[in-house]
């Protein structure tokens, strides 16, 4: 199992339809007015598709072995394996388990400090205890609200050929920040973003939460700004299908969905929900969303997606498919508001809608596994994958919701049981018993699949980089406000245009978390871009991992490397002038761990070295360090 994901889906029949637009020019529009829409019906087929059915509440399943569980989570995973005659593999090592933790839970290393303390605490639930201080860091929200922005394609700017700067965009990453710390419910979580302005009016945080809807590309200097309206909606309506819904209704824009029961009157209904919210005005960035009391216009279906060949009329609704018995698409209207986006957050959020919780279950677990329950976590629809525990996933999403909908008592479910503290790897003193199990696991479970063994995985541009100005005492843990511009390789600098990327004044605010660092859509931040930073052009729900030389380049010969290293040499120099100590320091400050004796000698032989070139050892030490594997995989 891998953090791996395949290359963005898009529909081949959309791409054709547009291609067909375009070659046959505006009487293919003129010929197509006058064939009537019929769409096809939803049929009880239909909703037999395993994402559409209501959640399973069933019970836990029973093991032969209770000894190997911590909580019904293993029972669950452990039953699995059991049925292709697997064992998950012992605990993982204490060092292990902190950086494992630390690092999935904050996005940063632990301290010595902090590992020494855990593998000297004797208490039975030492890991419990850890597992809530990560939760309770401000740190925790700083990383897994980086998570959530690759969904919503944040970014400060538009994009396009201008990419001009959106001066408050910031706004709205400091808000999932702060959402994520603060455990708000998700299902308020997603109704303030759906509708924070209509439910809370008065409130400029709730207002700002609706900038996800907004957070797309936008090309504000377009002349036909009824064509810059239907592109924006469109974007906007695609997106939400596929983060909360995990469907990608997208392609339904320009004809019916050719595998899934989503019509292309579905997906324009869908939208109508959102369009007495937008407002655009030309040369002016996308915002935040804003009614127009009463809405008096008339929604269409666009034939073959083209804004110009509006067709039949429509009212505003969600998806048939996951309908449920008794349910009514019934807005509330008043004064302020045509209630539109009120509803569509409580038709999301219902218990009866099977989709919502199942989809943020499932992508709370791949980030914490490297692959989710359900291996494509934006299609839960015909194209992608069933899951490889579908009971588990629903047990999840049901133990989400009778939490009241808390993501930090999810993720305390998951980190706590056996299955997420398994080892990744065998040790080198492995018995005869050990190495027979783990290459029957190797053999029955290639890729993890079935969780015979913790996934290893390598941390994300991001947190690279934080990790090092971390383990070099360098880091700046200022909190919010507008992305900060830290300068750019000088060949870099060279090709941009005028005032791209102005360098930040304040030097100590180059050092600050990697989610502070300025999101220009068409600039990347370099160790970002190597790293496969993806383009905020579009929702992503599953990084690339690549393995490319310019990443070693990078690592190796980056000023910013260089920097670090220099100062991390400098702040250990400071503490001790003692070679041994030194580099005991260097390895547990880097890699969380002292050095073995083999790699001591190593180290010894290649200090003498260094220093009879006239070069600074301990630095070239930390440069090396940060360049190991180890420094950028977690176990």
């Amino acid at each position: 199992m891998s953090r791996h994901n395949s290359p963005s889906r898009f529909c081949r029949l959309c791409v054709l339809a547009v291609l067909a637009t375009l070659v046959s020019g505006n009487n293919a529009l003129a010929d197509d007015a006058t064939e009537a829409y019929s769409e096809p019906p939803i049929t009880e087929d239909d909703r037999q598709h395993w994402s559409f059915r209501p959640l399973n509440s069933g019970g836990v399943p029973a093991v032969a072995d209770s000894s190997l569980c911590r909580n019904d989570v293993d029972r669950f995973v452990l039953h699995k394996l059991t049925e292709h005659k697997l064992q998950p593999q012992p605990q993982a090592s204490r060092r292990t388990l902190i950086r494992r933790l630390s690092f999935d839970l904050t996005g940063l290393p632990p301290t010595p400090e902090e590992i020494e303390a855990f593998l000297q605490d004797t208490a039975a639930d030492a890991v419990e205890q850890l597992i809530d201080r990560l939760l309770a860091s401000p740190r925790y929200g700083e990383r897994w609200a980086q998570h959530w922005l690759d969904l919503a394609r944040f970014a400060e700017t538009d994009g396009f050929e201008h990419d001009k700067v959106r001066p408050e965009a910031w706004k709205y990453r400091d808000w999932v920040i702060k959402a994520f710390n603060d455990d708000m419910p998700y299902d308020e979580f997603l109704k303030q973003q759906i509708a924070g302005d209509e439910l809370y009016p008065h409130n400029p945080s709730t207002v700002t939460a609706t900038r996800f809807c907004l957070s797309g590309p936008d090309m504000p200097d377009i002349n036909l700004t009824e064509e810059r309206r239907h592109t924006v909606l469109n974007e906007l309506t695609s997106t939400v299908g596929e983060v909360v819904l995990g469907l990608q209704i997208g392609c339904a824009q320009c004809h019916n969905h050719k595998y899934d029961a989503i019509s292309q009157a579905d997906f324009y209904r869908f939208r109508a929900i959102f369009e007495p919210a937008l407002k655009l005005t030309k040369n002016k960035s996308l915002s935040v969303l804003n009614e127009t009391v009463p809405w008096q216009e008339t929604s269409h279906v666009m034939r073959r997606g083209d804004f110009r060949s509006p067709g039949t009329k429509i009212q505003p609704g969600v998806l048939r498919v996951v309908g449920w018995p008794g349910h009514v698409f019934e807005p509330q209207k008043s004064d302020t508001t045509n209630g539109r986006r009120t509803a569509l957050a409580e038709w999301l959020i219902s218990r009866d809608n099977p989709l919502t919780a199942r989809v943020i279950a499932n992508r709370i677990w791949q980030h914490h596994f490297g692959t989710g329950l359900v291996s494509t976590p934006s299609d839960f629809g015909i194209m992608g994958q069933e899951p490889s525990h579908p009971k588990l996933l629903d047990w999840l999403a049901v133990s989400l919701i009778d939490d009241g909908w808390s993501l930090k008592k999810l993720h305390r479910k998951i980190v706590t049981s056996a299955i997420y503290r398994q080892r990744s790897r065998l040790p080198d003193d492995a018995s005869e018993s050990q190495q027979h199990a783990w290459s029957m696991a190797l053999e029955a479970d290639p890729h993890a699949e079935l969780l015979s063994r913790f996934p290893r995985f390598r941390l994300e541009g991001e947190a690279i980089r934080d990790a090092m100005l971390a383990s070099s005492g360098k880091i700046n843990f200022k909190t919010g406000g507008p992305g900060v511009r830290p300068p750019l390789p000088a060949e870099l600098v060279s090709t941009l245009l005028k005032n791209q990327w102005t360098v930040t004044e304040d030097k100590s605010e180059h050092s600050r978390r990697s989610i502070y660092v300025f999101a220009r859509r068409n600039l990347k931040y370099p160790m970002f871009e190597v790293f496969d930073r993806p383009s905020a052009n579009a929702s992503c729900p599953e990084r690339n991992v690549s393995t490319t030389a310019p990443q070693s380049l990078h690592l190796l010969n980056s000023q910013f490397t260089l920097n670090t290293a220099k100062h991390l040499a400098r702040m250990i120099n400071g503490a001790t002038s003692d070679r041994n100590m030194q580099i005991v320091a260097a390895f547990e400050r880097t890699l969380g761990r002292p050095p073995t004796d083999q790699e001591t000698q190593h180290v010894n032989r290649f200090w003498t070295a260094q220093q009879a070139t006239g070069a600074d050892s301990l630095t070239h030490l930390c440069l090396s360090l940060f360049n190991s594997n180890e420094f950028i995989v977690v176990d």
